[in-house]
């Protein structure tokens, strides 16, 4: 069976993301007066770092030709945050049963700063904390700034996220709660599967940023 891109790798992961934060494009000049002066040359691209645990040689070797699979840094894969595959108030998508399957709201308002969204069609009373991420369309993800509870309808109130909304971001698109995750590669030369030659044991650790 062929092998499709974006691949999901991490949804076996046995391991951890050490880090997933935002690497913002900017240059600073630095005026006589002391001033320094940060010009945006581009929006802001997830970057993480992924540790396994210690593995057996078999495991390790399976995990050596998945990450052979990827091509370097040429295909893509889904990246997220293993800390935040949920909301923080539903481990495990533990939401009240209904309608609302993680993956079904709706992007209700893009606020005029173009970095506040309002979510509908959650389930009521569900509540985003600080630090939760989203998806909304196919690949763009945000973490939430602020925390907000829908009302009984579903509907919430106006919140922020980072980054700021992509280009092309519109209303009634998609959002998700489940995985949220955005394309990424591999950072070339960041993968290390080194083993100790004593046993065979070893783990896998990578870096990756967001692929546009």
């Amino acid at each position: 069976m062929a092998i499709t891109f974006p691949r999901d790798i991490l949804a076996s992961f046995p391991g951890w993301s050490t880090r997933f934060e935002l690497l913002f494009r900017q240059e600073q000049s630095r005026m006589a007066s002391g001033r320094t002066l940060v010009k945006d040359l581009g929006s802001p691209l997830w970057q993480a770092d992924y540790q396994s645990k210690t593995m057996r040689p078999n495991e390790l070797d399976r995990w050596r030709a998945i990450l052979d699979s990827l091509d370097g840094g040429i295909q893509q894969f889904l990246g997220y945050s293993l800390s935040r595959c949920y909301p923080a108030s539903y481990p495990n998508g533990s939401w009240p049963a209904g309608s609302f399957t993680g993956a079904n709201a709706n992007l209700h308002t893009v606020g005029a700063n173009n970095k506040s969204v309002r979510v509908s069609a959650l389930a009521p009373g569900f509540r985003f904390k600080t630090g939760d991420m989203i998806r909304i369309g196919s690949r763009d993800l945000h973490r939430v700034q602020e925390d907000v509870t829908a009302d009984g309808a579903g509907l919430t109130p106006i919140f922020e996220v980072r980054p700021h909304l992509w280009p092309g971001t519109v209303t009634g698109t998609a959002v998700s709660v489940v995985r949220p995750h955005c394309y990424m590669t591999v950072v070339p030369g960041s993968i290390n599967t080194d083993a100790d030659m004593a046993t065979g044991r070893g783990s896998v650790s990578f870096s990756a940023i967001e692929a546009r």
